[in-house]
Formats: structure tokens, C-alpha cells, sequence
């Protein structure tokens, strides 16, 4: 067994696809770890906002904000069961908006989706390693480290399938929701039973300021409430990815997205419950004993025992690993775009394990710049987020608005109709509040990379466009100007490797030119020619090929190699020139490192500076 298959797993054959789909079990970890563990930084998000106003800031408005939140949550949860019927074989943005609105929506959606699963993947990871440092403050000077080695531990894990993705995945998830209801069930408990239902802190209590430094402003409480709805950016990833459940996919699908929403609902409310009861804030991220909000809440139900070190390590397992729903998702979106011809076909090919393996390379790539770029800081990328989730919302639903008006007999088409009218304009709405609290603090980046990609993605489509239509040729096969080419074989030398180089030429035409670049005055093919070359064809009385030796002062190779062929082109219209390029194929990748690469820069000048008439072919010897 190679080291491949041990590391990713040997390769599926492509009768073996229905095997690879999930059920709801496994679902839940692979498409709702991003929306599950978003009630981990979600609500500390918010909360950040508040740390001026201090525990009265907390008690008074964290409740309202995120009872907000979850009545959006809840709309956006009936919109898309709507969307998962009636699109099962994958209703993401992309798809809905492009059917319905147009390419140009669909355009929007793609580009908005593709920074969203990036900054998912990225928020996700970091927020895992901020739990770590809460846990363990020594780590925090490596935090941009352990963001990029469990950013590498997760594409492997994704390499290897989604099926085993999802049950690696199963366990962090398991603990992460069973260690934090248990923590929201004995912290109401105990709310419940104190005097006044604020209850005494088992460890030491957080820094709180005593009283307002400011009020509450409108400005405020909108910036609040934009940064909670980081909470709700993985709601869309069932809908997007239906494809990977077993039959009948919308209905596996929509009892997945159930229960995930069930359970994030649950989480919310019961950790900010608990936020208020014990009269837990917010920490400066930039200070130096830094704690997140849920290392606070767990340590003042429970304290600092076991319990609180096993919660602390799935809530790090888990936020790492919801990086996976982007892993999930971002492949399927970016062959759906390239299918379109919007993006690179190499999107399309799935990989060993039956997977769109180029777009998890993709994904890796974009996430560890992101991270490099904010230091692997949580807080840093918040303004980033949600903004690209909340356009892709808004586009999903008006496109499902279109398609129901545009099926006058689906059952029940005003309700649909009207649930997603209400999804779109809740989140719409949204939408502009999120653009316009973060702008300043972020979100102008987002503003820019979203038009940025979709002109890119336009120049993509426009190539495409124009390779099928120079190359469409419907007419019968030509006969007519066939023409044996010119050969010519660039040779330093004569050994086995241009000798079979030679014979092949000599199978294609009688015209065969050998081109030897002499810079050393030594003549090493000359001297040879006569012996090895003339005898033999004379002999067999066969065509002479010519030696055509070029001096080159100046030791270069290529340029005499390239002028000789692009003069004779231009000398011989009409004629297609044949360069026979001999290379040595080695056993192993690194031995290549020892060999001259002069071939492969020769055929790539050729294949740049020549037209229709140069046709490179390479003649291998294998070591």
C-alpha cells in the first residue's frame, strides 16, 4: 500500500458513488458543525460590542438582540425546506438565482458564496484556536501555526471522502452539543434556585466594568445585531449540498437541516441565558490573559475541573473541524460555476475518492492566505463574514419566489411563495444593515472581492466562449492539402534517447532536419554523423536528413533552437513543421532535479510563439 492511500485513502471506482452517501446522522456533522458551532463565537461577537456598557449592556439588550436573530433563523429555516424540495439535486444560490433571476444574479451569488465558504472555513479554524489559547494562554504567541497545521489536517481528512469525513467528524460533534447543553441545563438550574436568578460563579469571576460608560445607541444595537448573525452563516450549506444524501435526498436533507437548526436554536438561547444569569462579558481579544465568552460561561457553572477541560477540547475540536461544512460545499459550488463555464473545467474532474478534489485545493490555498493575512484572529474576520452568506440568502430566495410564480401548479404555492418572499426581504434587509454597520470595520473588502470575482469569472466564461467557437468544426473530414511536415529534431548528441527520436521522424516524412547547437566548437555530432547517421540510411537507400548546425557565441541554446524554427515556418507557408522534442523519463520526481529542463521550456516557447503550423510532439526514453 502506497503512502497515498494510507494518507487519503485508496481510490473509489465510480460504481462505488452511491456508497458514499450520507445519511442524517451523518449529515449533521458534515453540513452543520459551521451552523452548530457558530453559537460559540456568535454570540461573543455580539457581545464584544457591548463590553462598554458593561453587565447592565448585557442583561438589558443580549436577549432582545439575539431574539432578532432567531426569528431571522427560523424564517430562513422554512424558506429553505422549500428550496431543498424543490431543488434535490442541489438547490444552492448559484443554482436558484442563475435559473431564475439570471446569469448576472447567479454571478453575484457564486462570487458572494465562494468568499463566505472561504471566511467559514477561516473563522472556523480560528475559533477553534482561540478556545485553545483560552484553555492553554501559553499557545496564544502560536495561534497563526495551529490555524494552518488543523487547516492541513482537515483537507486531508476531506481528501479521503465525505463519507468518512462525517463519521471523523461525528465524535468533536457529539461532544461539542452534549457538553454545552449540559452546561446551559445546570446554569439555568442553578439560575433558577439563586436569589434574583443570578447565581455565584464557581471560578473566578470576569472583569466587569460597574457601571455604563456609554448608552445604548441605535448605531450600536445595529452593530450588535450584525455581528450575531455571524451565528446563522451555515444555514444554507444543506440546501447546497443535497446531492450527498442518500434517496430520497430532500427528505434526508430537510430532517438534517431540522435538527441542526433545532439544535443551534437550543445553543443560542440557552448560552446567552446563561451570559446574563451569571453576568458573563466580553474580554478584550487583544488583552493578555484573553478568554472567549464560553470559557467564562463553562468555568462559572462548572469551574476549572474535568468538565471544563472536556468541554473546552470539543468545543476546540468542533470549531476546528466546521471548517468542514466550507469543505463540503465550496467543491460542489465551484464545479456548479464551472459547469457553466464560469470557473476552470479542472473543477469538474473528480479526484481518487470521488471527490471535486481541485476545489478542496482551492479552498486550502484562499483560507491559509486569509489566515496569514488577519494573524488567525477571530475577531479580525468577523467584519469579513456574514455579509457574502446573507447576499447568497437574499438572491436563494428571490429566485424561489421567481421560480414559484413561474409554477402556477405547485401545491401550496402562495405559502412557499410567501415564505421565501418573507426570507428574502428578512434577510435583504439584513443585508444592508450588516454592509452598513461594518463597512468601515472590514466589509469593504468583501465589497470589493465580490465584483472582483465575478469579472474574473466573466473573463473565464468569455475564454471559454471563444476556444468553442474557434474550434467548433462541423464540416466532414478535409482531404484535400495533406502534405507530409518538415521534421525537426533539436540534438545535442547522438545516443539511444535521439536515435529513437530519429527513427520516428523518419516514419513521418522524408524531410527531416537535425538541428545541432554548437557553442563549444567541439562539433560533437559532426564528428559522428557520417558513421552513425549517412552509412545506415545509405545503405537502406532511404532519404538523406539534413544537419543543420547553428553557432551560438553566446552559449544559449533555446533562442538559436527557436529563431531556426520560426524561420523556417515562415520560409515553407503552407507546411506544418514537426518539432520532435527527445526527453529523458526518469523513475522518481526528484531525479528530474538532476536532469537538464531545457525540453520543457522549449516546447513551452514553442508552444507560445508558433501558430497553427508548429506541432510540438515529445519522443520519451524511460530510464
Amino acid at each position: 500500500m502506497s503512502f497515498f492511500d494510507v494518507l487519503f485513502g485508496k481510490p473509489l471506482a465510480t460504481s462505488n458513488e452511491h456508497n458514499e452517501h450520507i445519511g442524517v446522522a451523518t449529515g449533521i456533522p458534515i453540513f452543520g458543525l459551521d451552523g452548530l458551532t457558530s453559537a460559540a463565537y456568535g454570540p461573543e461577537a455580539a457581545m464584544t460590542l457591548l463590553i462598554p456598557l458593561g453587565i447592565w449592556g448585557i442583561s438589558t439588550y443580549l436577549l432582545p438582540i439575539f431574539g432578532a436573530i432567531l426569528a431571522l433563523l427560523v424564517i430562513l429555516y422554512f424558506s429553505y425546506r422549500q428550496t431543498i424540495v424543490a431543488y434535490p439535486n442541489g438547490g444552492g444560490s448559484f443554482t436558484v438565482a442563475s435559473e431564475n433571476l439570471g446569469d448576472q444574479a447567479g454571478l453575484l451569488a457564486a462570487a458572494a458564496l465562494m468568499i463566505d465558504y472561504i471566511l467559514t472555513a477561516a473563522v472556523g479554524i480560528s475559533a477553534g484556536v482561540t478556545a485553545l489559547v483560552s484553555e492553554v494562554p501559553s499557545l496564544q504567541p502560536h495561534q497563526l501555526s495551529l490555524c494552518l497545521l488543523i487547516l492541513a489536517i482537515i483537507a486531508i481528512v476531506n481528501m479521503r471522502g465525505v463519507k468518512e469525513s462525517g463519521l471523523a467528524f461525528m465524535l468533536p460533534t457529539v461532544v461539542f452539543v452534549g457538553t454545552l447543553l449540559v452546561t446551559i441545563a445546570v446554569g439555568v438550574y442553578h439560575a433558577l434556585l439563586a436569589p434574583g436568578h443570578h447565581p455565584t460563579p464557581l471560578s473566578t469571576p470576569p472583569p466587569q466594568v460597574s457601571k455604563p460608560l456609554m448608552v445604548m445607541t441605535t448605531w450600536l444595537l445595529l452593530k450588535t445585531f450584525s455581528n450575531g448573525c455571524a451565528a446563522m452563516t451555515g444555514v444554507e450549506a444543506v440546501s447546497n449540498g443535497t446531492t450527498a444524501f442518500r434517496e430520497p435526498r430532500a427528505k434526508n436533507a430537510n430532517r438534517t437541516l431540522t435538527a441542526i437548526i433545532a439544535m443551534l436554536i437550543i445553543l443560542l438561547v440557552g448560552l446567552s441565558y446563561v451570559a446574563k444569569a451569571y453576568g458573563v462579558t466580553a474580554m478584550d481579544p487583544d488583552a493578555v490573559n484573553y478568554q472567549s465568552v464560553l470559557s467564562i460561561e463553562v468555568a462559572a457553572v462548572f469551574g476549572r475541573g474535568w468538565f471544563y477541560f472536556v468541554t473546552m477540547t470539543g468545543v476546540l475540536a468542533a470549531l476546528s473541524f466546521s471548517a468542514n461544512t466550507a469543505f463540503t460545499g465550496f467543491p460542489h459550488l465551484a464545479r456548479a460555476i464551472a459547469v457553466r463555464d464560469y470557473l476552470p473545467h479542472v473543477f469538474i474532474l473528480k479526484g481518487r475518492r470521488l471527490l471535486f478534489s481541485h476545489g478542496i485545493y482551492a479552498l486550502t490555498g484562499f483560507t491559509a492566505i486569509i489566515l496569514v493575512i488577519f494573524d488567525g484572529v477571530t475577531l479580525k474576520l468577523i467584519p469579513l463574514y456574514a455579509i457574502g452568506a446573507f447576499l447568497a440568502f437574499t438572491l436563494s430566495q428571490a429566485g424561489m419566489v421567481k421560480h414559484w410564480m413561474k409554477t402556477p401548479d405547485a401545491p401550496h404555492r402562495s405559502v412557499k411563495m410567501f415564505l421565501n418572499g418573507l426570507g428574502a426581504v428578512a434577510t435583504g434587509i439584513t443585508l444592508l444593515v450588516i454592509l452598513a454597520t461594518k463597512f468601515l470595520s472590514g466589509a469593504w473588502v468583501t465589497a470589493i472581492l465580490v465584483p472582483l470575482l465575478i469579472l474574473i469569472m466573466m473573463m473565464v466564461k468569455r475564454h471559454y466562449v471563444r476556444v468553442k467557437r474557434e474550434t467548433a468544426d462541423p464540416t466532414p473530414l478535409r482531404l484535400t492539402g495533406l502534405e507530409q511536415p518538415i521534421v525537426v529534431i533539436p540534438m545535442a548528441r547522438w545516443d539511444k534517447i535521439t536515435e529513437k527520436a530519429m527513427r520516428f521522424g523518419m516514419t513521418m516524412s522524408n524531410e527531416v532536419k537535425v538541428l545541432h547547437v554548437d557553442s563549444d566548437d567541439a562539433d560533437a555530432l559532426g564528428c559522428v554523423w557520417e558513421q552513425f547517421v549517412l552509412t545506415p540510411i545509405h545503405e537502406a537507400k532511404m532519404a538523406e536528413p539534413e544537419l543543420v548546425t547553428v553557432k551560438s557565441n553566446f552559449r544559449t541554446v533555446l533562442s538559436p533552437l527557436m529563431d531556426y524554427v520560426l524561420k523556417l515556418e515562415e520560409d515553407n507557408p503552407g507546411r506544418k513543421i514537426a518539432v520532435l522534442l527527445p526527453e529523458l523519463v526518469v523513475r522518481h520526481w526528484w531525479e528530474n532535479l538532476l536532469h537538464n529542463q531545457r525540453v520543457q521550456l522549449l516546447k513551452l516557447l514553442l508552444l507560445l510563439k508558433g501558430n497553427q503550423r508548429i506541432v510540438v510532439v515529445n519522443i520519451p526514453w524511460y530510464l
